[in-house]
């Protein structure tokens, strides 16, 4: 059986009920299922076959699920594209993992195309008049002939997802997902939320990340519930769909949640059907919490990552008042771990590095077998991420092994910044840190040391990077220093560094 099944199941139990609701359209799940079965057989006559890959460029649509699905049938490779990323960046995880068939929203096309003839034997669709060398969506549709019937290859360990997500080196990492895995974070999330076929899911986050993919969307599909789906996230158009399409779950992370209690609608807006609001990615500020539950809304958080699909832990409805701010007890389908002292497990209290094991966790990253050895160890994901339990049994994230900087939910690794700003000959030295930020939960900031005589200012420091990177990774904030905190041997001090940032920003304040 293949996640495909899901859909077929759902269609011949409730043909009428709507899986999808789009601006756009609506897809009923009888639809929604010959949908998938065209493009399975399209994609099959386009040249894809069992672990070939399918790529996809786009604001969220019902194509992305179709896509998802039809690639479950055939047993291929799916790879959502995050459309916030900029050419350069394309152009390297395309090379990574090359796609028999890239799908691609109008927006997007002329990015794609500038290097269009590095893209020699791929098929490139359009979801619009495509240009030379491209063909339009329907066009690729009217391919498809006789359904594709299962493949008795294709099983619960057959990878499915391909979600990138970059390393610490710069260089970005594809973490390979199961069928089996999507299909027991499904439940996970089905027991975190209760889900059933009543339910009306909101999905506002974009379907390239695996929370706005697998939190509660294609969960919710496994259920046979309705899911509203929004091309982005617009402050207005998620508090009409809250209002009108009487939604009883979304996920929203907390940049978002910014936004809708600031603005004048939150105090007054109809929310009763709202069962409860999960959240995640980054660290929630205590005043988030308070703010949502004197609402009369339970405010859940998620904890997990793109390597384990990602639900590894959860607070439930019942708990979030008494519980808020904890990452949860692990999900019900998998176990996680605090690593202390040796490797042998933290002391309540103690803090160390999270682990998680369960089916849920990735089967490596592509294509990168020393990445893959470094992660998974003995059965367990190692996180990177820094936690402890308390006395209860509840895990609480302290912080974060690694260096990443999470932005407005987006994950955004120094390396790589760093990597592209030393390419000048003005800059000696560079770190790139996070700051605490109340929007966007940390904001970037580069700390430069340029080399005798440069005339480089802040301006030109976003110069070397404007086009090169996605603009949610462009620094905030550029400091001039003398010279880095190093170690004896040479390293930098990334924690002198972070306060040497806090202290700059505490003087700019009193």
């Amino acid at each position: 059986m293949d996640l495909s099944e899901w859909i077929v199941r759902q269609a011949g139990l409730a043909p009428d009920r709507t899986a999808i609701r789009f601006p756009e359209r609506d897809l009923t799940y009888a639809a929604f299922a010959a949908e998938i079965d065209r493009l399975a057989s399209a994609l099959r006559v386009s040249g894809v076959e069992r672990g070939d890959c399918v790529a996809f460029l786009a604001y969220n649509r019902p194509e992305t699920l179709a896509t998802l699905f039809a690639c479950a049938r055939l047993g291929a490779l799916f790879m959502p594209l995050n459309w916030r990323l900029a050419g350069p960046e394309h152009r390297q995880l395309l090379a990574d993992c090359p796609p028999k068939v890239l799908l691609v929203e109008p927006r997007f096309v002329g990015q794609i195309d500038a290097f269009r003839e590095e893209l020699d034997g791929m098929t490139l669709v359009a979801f619009a008049t495509p240009p030379q060398g491209w063909i339009a969506f329907d066009e690729l549709m009217e391919r498809g002939g006789e359904p594709v019937a299962h493949d008795p290859r294709v099983g619960p360990d057959t990878p499915l997802l391909i979600c990138y997500t970059s390393g610490t080196t710069g260089k970005a990492k594809g973490a390979l997902l199961t069928q089996d895995a999507l299909a027991w974070n499904a439940a996970n999330s089905a027991d975190l939320h209760g889900l059933t076929s009543d339910d009306r899911v909101l999905t506002t986050l974009p379907l390239f990340h695996v929370g706005g993919l697998n939190n509660q969307t294609t969960p919710a599909l496994s259920r046979g519930a309705t899911v509203v789906l929004h091309p982005r996230f617009d402050v207005d158009e998620t508090f009409d769909a809250l209002e009108a399409e009487r939604i009883t779950l979304t996920v929203l992370v907390p940049a978002q949640i910014e936004a809708m209690v600031a603005h004048p609608r939150w105090p007054t807006a109809d929310l009763s059907r709202l069962r409860m609001i999960t959240t995640g990615s980054t660290v929630v500020p205590d005043r988030l919490f308070r703010t949502v539950h004197e609402r009369g809304i339970p405010l859940v958080q998620i904890y997990g990552s793109t390597e384990t699909s990602p639900i590894a832990a959860y607070v439930k409805a019942a708990d979030a008042y008494a519980h808020a701010g904890s990452a949860g007890r692990p999900a019900r389908h998998c176990s996680v771990r605090v690593s202390g002292e040796g490797g042998a497990d933290a002391k309540t209290g103690v803090s160390g590095e999270i682990l998680v094991r369960g089916p849920n966790v990735m089967a490596g990253y592509w294509n990168n077998a020393q990445a893959t050895s470094e992660a998974l160890r003995d059965g367990w994901f190692h996180t990177g991420d820094m936690g402890h339990f308390d006395a209860d049994g509840w895990l609480w994230v302290d912080g974060r092994k690694k260096e990443m900087i999470i932005s407005g939910g987006e994950n955004i690794y120094p390396a790589e910044i760093e990597n592209l700003l030393m390419e000048s000959p003005d800059i000696a030295e560079v770190a790139v840190v996070g700051r605490p930020d109340e929007r966007w939960g940390e904001c970037v900031v580069a700390v430069i040391v340029t080399h005798e005589g440069s005339t480089l200012d802040a301006g030109g420091v976003l110069g070397l990077l404007d086009g090169r990177i996605a603009r949610y990774k462009l620094p905030k904030e550029v400091l001039f220093i003398d010279e880095l905190p190093r170690t004896a041997l040479g390293k930098v001090r990334k924690d002198e560094v972070r306060r040497l940032v806090a202290r700059k920003t505490f003087m700019e304040h009193i």
